[in-house]
């Protein structure tokens, strides 16, 4: 296979479908017991994925191009890049479970569609809305959608994040959201002063102030880091996560943050 060939059949069809590539040579005996085993589970795959067989021996300069220092080698390609790879003649059940593990769900490419197309399309947003009540079990679409609701409506943002458990890969996010959900809903008679504080933070947050919104959490934390479940911490830390670490009123607040922690 020509490096061109390999632009086609591997990179270029990668966009379409995950291909898989058998790095092998005619003398290697555990290449010669890999062999059929993929190949068998190719067929079996009914078009999930491609697989295609490259002789390191005839297409030396891939192999260099791709590191290939021991054989049998076999890389998982996916929109042009190497998305998993594992060496060695492995029994057919772990093929199998290294394929289940690593094989994109195609329903990802039609949420990352939506992703590109709510940038410019207003209507993205009723497509979004249809695809996480189409696939509810997908996690970061219903993480997504939750985020874009979260000022105008708190309850059903937190209602989309049920799922999404301790354990699961976007817990973390998911109570990043929660926490915001539950500061734009805090209410309450308390007159105290920590209480009148994250009311202000809830107003400025309603509003997209960040910086009030920050400024008044951390004062709230200086005079009590425990008031509401410690909403004002978390809430704290949930903002620094929405806008990133390296976001300048992150690294404007996080010293104040810190010194009001301890």
């Amino acid at each position: 296979m020509a490096i061109l060939d390999f632009q086609k059949e591997v990179i270029n069809r990668s966009a379409e479908v995950p291909v898989v590539v058998d790095f092998w040579a005619p003398w290697c005996g555990p290449c010669r017991i890999l062999g059929p085993v993929i190949e068998e589970l190719a067929k079996e795959a009914g078009g999930k994925w491609e697989l295609v067989k490259l002789n390191t021996e005839e297409n030396q300069q891939i192999a260099q191009r791709f590191a290939i220092k021991s054989i049998p080698a076999v890389k998982m390609f996916y929109e042009g890049k190497v998305i998993a790879e594992f060496m060695g003649a492995l029994p057919k059940y772990q093929i199998e479970k290294w394929l289940s593990n690593h094989l994109p769900d195609p329903r990802t490419r039609t949420f990352h569609e939506i992703l590109r197309r709510l940038e410019y399309d207003p209507q993205a947003f009723g497509q979004l809305n249809a695809f996480v009540n189409t696939h509810p079990d997908m996690g970061e679409p219903r993480l997504t959608l939750a985020g874009m609701i979260l000022a105008e409506d708190p309850e059903k943002a937190i209602a989309l994040l049920e799922t999404i458990k301790s354990g699961h890969p976007l817990f973390d996010h998911a109570e990043d959201i929660r926490t915001l959900a539950q500061l734009l809903s805090f209410d309450t008679d308390d007159t105290a002063p920590v209480a009148l504080k994250i009311k202000a933070a809830r107003e400025a947050l309603w509003s997209s102030d960040w910086q009030q919104t920050l400024e008044l959490l951390i004062e709230a934390v200086m005079i009590d880091k425990s008031y509401a479940h410690e909403l004002p911490r978390k809430a704290t830390i949930a903002i620094f996560h929405h806008l990133g670490e390296q976001h300048e009123l992150s690294k404007k607040f996080r010293p104040r943050f810190s010194m009001a922690l301890y």
